[in-house]
């Protein structure tokens, strides 16, 4: 298939619902080819799969359910493999499959903590290591990665493993940006605040599979526990919507190459991320120049 610059061909992962779905509508009304990255498409998201062709044929967009379970080497070289059947290219893939979980650290087993960084961490891994090569050979390409901001904002209790997997992603996010520069492929982090409405995040939550220390937190901690979602709400805007994430990812993937700025901040709840996070980005560009390295930083490096 021939690229002509502005129609690009694009896989967003974890796109069964909420922000990878949003944004799967919002790249094909820009009128992208866009493939919904999406598991368990004959079984348990079959209603998604179906409701995305509806929507497909309704407002006459290119969009195509491909089954992807990013904690699958197969399943993300397989759905690569797919795309690049039938279009020969890929230009962008939209990193957004993530797994919350909500209750007390230490009630979480070892293995719990290790299947969500399987997930939300290693899952992208494999995504990268699936398409980068297609990516690198085209000389042309983009990566954009669906942060948090509690990376470097508010960060409140109860939710440690999540942030702490998030976390990790942004570091590879960061790393990533500066190794793929060369080779003509874009980095872009779009850091969502706590949007408690328009996803199923908190709905779907995983819990501790230790019940007994689970349940000594909750003896003294239930209460804030229970109104967490809710405390978290009273500080958004009632006009705040989560399908502004999906359209900024929209709109990076329409500038050009070298001018898309680091991160992206949706945070109606300004929690401070993107104040921490304008900082730390400019003592790492500072230290890139200090020790050489400016050709692996563009323009929005910094920002």
């Amino acid at each position: 298939m021939k690229n002509d610059g502005t129609r690009k061909v694009i896989l967003v992962t974890g796109a069964s619902s909420g922000i990878g779905a949003l944004s799967v509508r919002a790249l094909a009304r820009a009128g992208h080819t866009v493939y919904a990255g999406i598991r368990q498409t004959t079984t348990r998201n079959a209603a998604a799969v179906a409701e995305l062709a509806r929507y497909g044929t309704d407002h006459q967009v290119a969009v195509h359910a491909v089954e992807l379970d990013v904690t699958s080497e197969d399943s993300a070289d397989t759905a690569v493999e797919r795309i690049l059947a039938e279009h020969g290219r890929l230009d962008v893939v939209v990193h957004n499959a993530g797994h919350m979980v909500l209750g007390a650290a230490e009630a979480f087993t070892a293995e719990q903590l290790a299947d969500l960084y399987d997930v939300n961490v290693l899952g992208a891994q494999r995504v990268n290591r699936a398409a980068l090569p297609q990516l690198r050979e085209q000389g042309s390409g983009l990566l954009v990665w669906i942060g948090s901001s509690s990376t470097r904002g508010g960060c409140p209790p109860f939710l440690a493993p999540y942030f702490a997997a998030k976390a990790a992603m942004d570091a590879l996010a960061v790393s990533y940006a500066a190794e793929v520069l060369p080779f003509g492929v874009d980095t872009a982090i779009v850091v969502p605040g706590a949007f408690t409405t328009g996803t199923n995040h908190f709905a779907n939550a995983g819990a501790p599979a230790d019940r007994d220390r689970a349940e000594a937190y909750d003896r003294r901690h239930r209460p804030l526990m229970d109104d967490l979602a809710k405390r978290l709400a009273a500080l958004i805007p009632p006009d705040a919507d989560v399908s502004d994430v999906a359209e900024a990812v929209a709109r990076l993937v329409a500038m050009e190459h070298g001018t898309r700025p680091l991160r992206t901040h949706i945070d109606p709840s300004r929690d401070g991320s993107e104040v921490v996070s304008a900082v730390a980005d400019r003592v790492r560009v500072d230290f890139f120049r200090r020790i050489g390295l400016d050709s692996l930083l563009t323009s929005g490096s910094s920002l």
